[in-house]
């Protein structure tokens, strides 16, 4: 009796592993970057270089702002101090001569009590709008010398007028002194408190022997 062998055979199988490539990338996404997009988040190393000049031109516009905004800064600063808070700025030439003109009893006889008389700039039709600007300006002529030049209006229970001064202050001084000031009151002839052309004429009569002027040419009598 022949016996028959089984012949078990071995097929080895394989296995294949498929990938679903589509040749786009599944990474994260970002919009383009623009001067009015640029938030600052993404990293200098990772724009392109038409998006680096977008981030380089955005970022010199904020600083150019920002100066313009501190050289503007810097100039409103220094008109306050000039104007307002310095001792020789225009506001307080301005409250001084205001003074002066309150305390000057031949003022106050043609205005009215000091303490009702007003102060103001250029008058206008609305008599509640008195923080009008004052009409001054400030020269320098050859020598060197400042020239500050302001009228102003008063009113008082009395009258109404215009005051005007003229001040100098040459390089060597600190201060300004006053070359004149004077009110003028419609109907009356003008009030001088400082007038510095009389005072010189003064002295020079008294040094001449008191010689007067007139016309220019010194008369003896």
């Amino acid at each position: 009796m022949v016996s028959i062998a089984r012949v078990s055979t071995f097929v080895p199988t394989r296995r294949y592993t498929t990938q679903n490539n589509t040749g786009k990338s599944r990474g994260s996404t970002r919009k383009q970057i623009t001067v009015a997009s640029d938030d600052g988040r993404v990293r200098w190393g990772e724009l392109s270089a038409r998006e680096k000049a977008a981030r380089t031109t955005q970022q010199t516009f904020n600083f150019m702002t920002v100066l313009v905004g501190l050289v503007m800064t810097g100039g409103v600063i220094t008109f306050l101090y000039l104007e307002v808070f310095s001792p020789e700025g225009k506001t307080n030439q301005f409250n001084r001569a205001v003074d002066r003109v309150k305390k000057d009893p031949r003022c106050t006889e043609l205005l009215g009590s000091s303490k009702k008389i007003k102060a103001y700039g250029e008058p206008t039709w609305n008599k509640w709008a008195r923080s009008r600007p004052i009409a001054s300006k400030v020269t320098t002529d050859r020598t060197g010398t400042d020239h500050l030049l302001m009228h102003f209006n008063v009113e008082g229970p009395l009258n109404t007028g215009v005051v005007n001064l003229h001040m100098t202050k040459s390089p060597s001084q600190s201060e300004f002194d006053y070359k004149y000031l004077f009110l003028d009151v419609k109907g009356y002839p003008r009030l001088f408190l400082e007038n510095t052309d009389v005072q010189t004429d003064s002295s020079d009569k008294q040094g001449k022997g008191g010689k007067k002027k007139f016309l220019g040419i010194q008369w003896g009598w």
